[in-house]
């Protein structure tokens, strides 16, 4: 398998709730909802980065278009790393989370590795690590 991941599916309960809290409260750009005129279509797009989308679609509807049950949310299975430049960004993007209705999970800090970092919690309980590692040379 080549690796070709071009879409993040986050599950949300309310969907115009998650599109206010990404678009408006993080700042990232969106067309907004589109497909609600097919049953389980709704769902919005976020461009990211070259080549990658955030994508939030309501859980019933993955539930439905996979078939498998809906279950409660479970905020440690997965994390969605974010990395900065800066410690002074992990802080303004913590901040800047916060202000759009996050939960700070675990203030930002100095990690064992070297690095510096937070983590928040979106309203739909998905956990983002904001993080700072010198190790890592960021594309422009």
């Amino acid at each position: 398998m080549k690796p070709r991941i071009s879409v993040i599916t986050l599950g949300v309960d309310d969907l115009e709730r998650a599109v206010v809290f990404y678009r408006d409260g993080l700042g990232l750009p969106t067309e907004g909802i589109v497909g609600t005129e097919f049953a389980h279509g709704a769902v919005a797009f976020f461009d990211l980065q070259a080549g990658l989308k955030l994508a939030l679609w309501p859980r019933a509807s993955i539930a439905h278009d996979t078939g498998l049950p809906a279950t409660p949310p479970c905020p440690t299975n997965c994390t969605i790393g974010h990395n900065v430049a800066s410690r002074e960004e992990v802080d303004a993007v913590m901040a800047q989370a916060e202000a759009a209705g996050a939960v700070i999970v675990k203030p930002a800090h100095a990690t064992f590795w070297g690095g510096y970092a937070g983590y928040f919690q979106d309203p739909d309980r998905h956990v983002w690590e904001v993080v700072w590692n010198p190790q890592f040379a960021l594309p422009d």
